[in-house]
């Protein structure tokens, strides 16, 4: 069982973790949800994961849906993980693949979006395609 589970996390690809993240992040209601391809333009990720919400306790549940089911998916819990007091920026670092889920209102704010405007965006039929298997809503 355990070499199944390293196995796993040695073959998912930060492309198919990213959209996973995406399609966890979508499920709990994430308005906006941006996948950004910066391998090209950045040396430290493949991926960012950029998503807003309405309210904080939002970016705290979204925070922690993705952190349990990547866990539970893939063995795989984040190197580094920061949020600011008031949970209006929380971030995951899984190295391969980074996640910004912000209040829309720091989002509108920061606009990480302009700043890699020179990144890849992966459209949202790709990743909700790529990531089908790991839905909890089968269809």
């Amino acid at each position: 069982m355990e070499n199944e589970k390293l196995k796993s996390e040695k073959e998912v690809t930060s492309y198919k973790l990213a959209c996973v993240i995406a399609r966890i992040l979508d499920e709990k209601l994430a308005k906006d949800i941006t996948i950004l391809n910066i391998s090209n333009v950045s040396s430290f990720a493949d991926y960012f994961v950029i998503c807003s919400a309405e309210a904080s306790t939002q970016v705290k549940a979204m925070t922690e849906a993705v952190r349990l089911k990547l866990k539970e998916f893939f063995s795989r819990q984040p190197n580094r993980m920061e949020n600011d007091i008031r949970n209006r920026w929380n971030l995951l670092d899984y190295s391969d693949v980074v996640v910004h889920i912000l209040h829309k209102e720091e989002r509108e704010t920061y606009a990480i979006e302009k700043f890699w405007n020179h990144a890849f965006s992966i459209s949202e039929e790709e990743w909700l395609k790529e990531s089908e298997e790991y839905s909890e809503y089968k269809r």
